[in-house]
């Protein structure tokens, strides 16, 4: 009887194993992993584990640190000193002692909006600009409040602007002598209203006291010889302005009045001083005597 040998011929069909591999790195996303995410696994597990020494840690750390000083201490980014421009003295020494950097300092380690907005919120400062110019030099460029006013508020004198913003404190009058004069409560508000009306009245200017505001409302015109002249609350320009001009025609306010009052446009009234108005009631007497004979 015939034996038949087996068949030793090699299957040239993958296996399943193999099969399924090479289906798999086909998918692009596991190539992707492979070529990608596996590198990046070991990096940052590399990574990891070096970082879990605190020493190390520290070493990394200050090894910045120093890295970051050496580059902000370099003499290009150091300034060496502050320049202020458009401030008068004073307030040039108000800013400086304001400004508390210890020069020479790393121009990384100044917040220049910061240091803008300090030196706005003082009194006499209108607007500020800060820049880091060449040659190391802090420059402040300042638009300086320039007091037009002085307010006798009830905290105290005190200088305005043409705004009527503070501008600074004052001890006593006589530091700003040349001054117009406003007083009362919110006097400040109605600043340009008050030197609208100084300049109205510029033809009593050798005799002219200052403004009152009464009630927030409205101004009085205060005169020597106790004079006043009481402007009403809507538009007290044009009426003092035809006041003036009715003084330089009649000689009003050089007689002896002692209140002019405009408030009520449709009757304007004037009272007396007690000595004319005496000498008035004296004439009156005689003019009725003479009538009754």
């Amino acid at each position: 009887m015939k034996t038949i040998a087996p068949d030793t011929t090699r299957d040239p069909a993958p296996s399943r194993m193999s099969y399924r591999m090479q289906r798999l790195w086909l998918t692009p996303f596991f190539r992707k992993t492979l070529r990608v995410g596996l590198p990046v696994i070991c990096v940052v597990g590399a990574v990891g584990g070096f970082l879990t020494s605190e020493i190390r840690r520290d070493t990394i750390y200050e090894m910045y640190h120093e890295a970051r000083r050496s580059i902000e201490q370099r003499p290009e980014f150091m300034v060496n000193m502050m320049a202020i421009d458009g401030a008068s003295a004073l307030l040039s020494a108000e800013i400086r002692g304001h400004v508390l950097i210890d020069f020479p300092a790393s121009s990384f380690d100044l917040d220049l909006e910061a240091l803008r907005q300090q030196l706005e919120a003082l009194d006499p400062v209108a607007r500020v600009t800060v820049r880091i110019r060449t040659g190391g030099v802090l420059q402040v460029d300042v638009t300086e409040r320039l007091p037009r006013l002085v307010w006798r508020s009830p905290d105290g004198l005190m200088t305005l602007d043409g705004e009527g913003h503070k501008v600074r404190d004052l001890g006593t009058r006589s530091v700003q002598a040349h001054l117009p004069l406003i007083a009362g409560g919110g006097a400040d508000t109605a600043a340009a209203q008050a030197l609208a009306l100084f300049a109205a009245a510029e033809p009593v200017s050798d005799r002219l006291r200052g403004l009152h505001r009464r009630g927030d409302r409205r101004w009085d015109v205060v005169l020597d010889r106790d004079q006043v002249i009481q402007l009403p609350e809507q538009n007290p320009v044009p009426v003092l302005e035809s006041l003036m001009a009715l003084d330089k025609a009649q000689d009003l306010m050089s007689r002896h009045v002692t209140h002019i009052d405009l408030r009520n446009g449709r009757r304007p009234t004037v009272r007396l001083a007690p000595e004319a108005l005496e000498e008035l009631r004296h004439i009156r007497s005689i003019e009725a005597g003479d009538a009754s004979r």
